[in-house]
Formats: C-alpha cells, sequence, structure tokens
C-alpha cells in the first residue's frame, strides 16, 4: 500500500506550480515545442531511473540531464532571468502593498499627462505613417538593451517624439525606450522574434516588439510604416490595430503598476 499524506500533496502542487511557469515562459518566447521535449525526457528519466530502475539507462540519462540542463541555462538565460524577476515582484505583492498607502492624485495626473503625450504622438505618426516602436519599462531593467542606442534621457513630449521618428531623422532607426518617466534611449537594437505564427505582412519592428516582450516583461508599441496601425506586444503576444482609448488604457496600467 502507498503511504500517501500531506508531504507529498504538497511535493505534486509545488511540482505542478513549477511546471505552470515553465510552460507560461516558453510560450511567451515561443519555444513549446521545446518545453515538451524537455517534459517528455524528464518523464522517460525519471520512470527508466527511480520506477523500473534501469540501470544503465538511467546513468546515461542522468548524464544528458546534467549537461542538458547547462544548456539550457545558458540558451535561455534571458527567460529565466524574467522568470525570477516575475516571482520576486509577483502583481498580487504590489496590490496588498497598496493597501497601506493613499495614492497621490497630483501624481497620478502627472503620470496621465504624460501618458497623453505618448498617446499623441502615436496618432500623430499613425496618421502620416511614420513608422516607430517605443519599449516601456516596468519591473525588468533594460540598461543592456540602453547601451545599444543613444542615451538622451529627455523629458517626454509629443513633439521630440515625432522629430526623433521623423523619416529623415539620424535617429529614426531602433526603438526607442522609456523608463521612469524618461526617454532614456533612441536607436536601440531589440531581440527579433523567429516566431513562425507572425503574419507576414507584419515587418521587422513588430518582429523586434514581439521578441522584446518574449525576454523581458516591457510593453512595446508599434506604428506601421505601411499601413499606420498601431500595435502593441506584452507578454509574448501581439495585440494589432489598437485604437487610441485602448493605448492610453495599457499605459496607464503601466504608470500604475
Amino acid at each position: 500500500m502507498l503511504d500517501f499524506g500531506i508531504k507529498d500533496i504538497i511535493d505534486i502542487l509545488l511540482v505542478a506550480t513549477l511546471l505552470y511557469y515553465v510552460y507560461q515562459l516558453m510560450k511567451r518566447s515561443g519555444s513549446l515545442s521545446l518545453f515538451y521535449g524537455v517534459l517528455f525526457f524528464t518523464i522517460v528519466w525519471v520512470i527508466a531511473s527511480e520506477m523500473i530502475g534501469m540501470r544503465l539507462t538511467g546513468t546515461i540519462l542522468d548524464k544528458f540531464m546534467s549537461i542538458g540542463l547547462i544548456i539550457l541555462v545558458i540558451l535561455f538565460q534571458d527567460q529565466i532571468k524574467r522568470f525570477l524577476i516575475d516571482v520576486g515582484s509577483h502583481r498580487r505583492w504590489t496590490n496588498l502593498s497598496r493597501l497601506f498607502k493613499h495614492g497621490d492624485e497630483a501624481d497620478d495626473q502627472e503620470g496621465h499627462k504624460l501618458v497623453m503625450q505618448i498617446v499623441y504622438a502615436c496618432m500623430s505618426m499613425s496618421k502620416s505613417k511614420t513608422g516607430a516602436l517605443i519599449v516601456f519599462q516596468r519591473k525588468m531593467p533594460l540598461e543592456d538593451y540602453e547601451k545599444t542606442g543613444d542615451i538622451i534621457d529627455a523629458d517626454i513630449n509629443t513633439r521630440l517624439i515625432e522629430n526623433i521618428f521623423f523619416k529623415n531623422s539620424p535617429l529614426h532607426d531602433g526603438a526607442m525606450i522609456i523608463a521612469s518617466r524618461r526617454i532614456k534611449s533612441v536607436g536601440c537594437i531589440l531581440p527579433v522574434s523567429h516566431d513562425m505564427n507572425i503574419p507576414k505582412s507584419l515587418g521587422l519592428r513588430h518582429r523586434a516588439a514581439l521578441g522584446m516582450s518574449q525576454v523581458t516583461d516591457a510593453v512595446c508599441v508599434i506604428v506601421s510604416e505601411e499601413t499606420g496601425n498601431i500595435s502593441v506586444a506584452k507578454d509574448g503576444e501581439l495585440s494589432i490595430k489598437v485604437s487610441a482609448i485602448d493605448l492610453e488604457h495599457i499605459l496607464s496600467a503601466i504608470h500604475s503598476a
């Protein structure tokens, strides 16, 4: 008879929670097939070495697991970093802290003004079909990506954003990174997503935005140079043809987080 107690239930719940987080991580990065492959290999390893007791097969699989773990850490270091930051700064802890502090009305008004400056810039560039890619930092720091461009550390301003992405501007290529209510850097290089499900009609800006949202928790806003449509990449998912009202809500949520 199996000795099954509360400790085993907790053990199963912990493993299930870990698998769920890893699944979400792989889903955002477009690596679900790799997740299924690793899961299948792990199940075979557990059955062969622990349940059936196949010594030779278990020893060989042990070696593969040790080497494979190191390889996975190297390949997915950005995703692992994001996972650890998500766990350490989960929204539930943020929401709990809000119960013990009062909102600053003046601060909220200032944040809303900055959000509207960005929304107006995006709507203006949408009408003129000016291509743009703006990255908004959340919990995960983006200093490494800021260094790939030109550091300007400027106030958020509608005309400044439009001038930076103007077609004849020397800084219009690459992405703009906004953090701590400042335009930190422009002309930045972002990781490109290799997700095969991205529509072929979408260009490099959309792939870069999606790739950035897969390896970090940043929110990326794209203005299409071909159609003028505004898109948003967040948590590894791409929303196309976002309205001004929806864009305002998304950016306001970043400010209030």
